[in-house]
């Protein structure tokens, strides 16, 4: 399975494309036996706030169940059709990341947010830029209305900020702020709706986070942070080159009229 021609052009065009179906039921089911197990041996609440910054069922992250739905699907090789077939990092690992309800009424407004910044939180390091190339996330449950922890995205702010860095630099994605963002005029957000099995491929530098969720049911989601095998010698000059470790994406480029890039 590779990603479309057409599907690369959504991916150009909003910094994102989600891939219906892309893992099996079966393994949908399997990771989240997992997680509700885990839950059932109980949630220690003065590790909340930890967990829902990098992770929950910590135990789990390196497990079959959680691991497999990026090794063994074809997301793996959707992922390797856009950035290239041996150029990404193995993945070891993932986020296990799950929205309860709220009760609030209205919801709390969405906060962008771009990863691997230095947050009280999420172990990142004050001065330090963890960043990556492609967030993948794979749906395991449903997410069928607003507001119901949906992956919410500002589409196109992967080129937005790419232009803000080019002509400002990139001094702001290390400071010891997390929530400061470049100060550009955001487009709308756009929450996303799923079925468990949806995969969702998203530019590394697109503006995103989690709706809150208002709904009945808790959202459950696995997500893969991968990075191309070269990223640790170019991590700022990706910032103002977006597809430089885009492989799959130099054609695309190309038809709009923009250098290509070499990683």
């Amino acid at each position: 399975m590779k990603v479309t021609h057409a599907q690369k052009l959504e991916l150009y065009e909003k910094g994102y494309v989600q891939i219906p179906g892309a893992v099996p039921g079966v393994m949908v089911d399997a990771a989240v036996k997992a997680i509700n197990h885990s839950f059932g041996n109980g949630i220690d609440p003065t590790q909340m706030i930890t967990f829902q910054s990098r992770s929950f069922c910590p135990e789990l992250r390196e497990a079959p169940e959680i691991v497999d739905l990026y090794n063994r699907t074809p997301v793996k090789e959707l992922a390797e059709s856009l950035i290239g077939t041996g150029k990404l990092n193995s993945v070891t690992a993932g986020q296990i990341a799950v929205r309860f309800p709220l009760l609030d009424d209205p919801p709390p407004a969405l906060r962008p947010h771009l990863d691997g910044r230095y947050s009280p939180h999420n172990g990142v390091p004050a001065g330090q830029l963890r960043s990556f190339t492609m967030l993948v996330g794979i749906a395991l449950s449903e997410v069928t209305t607003n507001y119901a922890g949906n992956l919410a995205v500002w589409p196109g702010t992967h080129r937005y900020f790419e232009q803000y860095f080019s002509e400002n630099g990139t001094d702001l994605m290390t400071r010891g702020d997390a929530v400061a963002m470049p100060p550009i005029e955001m487009p709308q957000p756009q929450q996303l709706i799923a079925q468990p099995g949806d995969a969702f491929l998203v530019h590394y530098q697109v503006a995103h986070t989690a709706a809150p969720n208002v709904s009945p049911h808790p959202r459950y989601a696995i997500y893969f942070r991968l990075r191309h095998v070269d990223h640790q010698d170019h991590r700022l000059e990706a910032l103002t080159d977006i597809w430089l470790e885009w492989d799959g994406m130099r054609e695309i480029v190309a038809q709009h009229g923009e250098p290509v890039p070499t990683s």
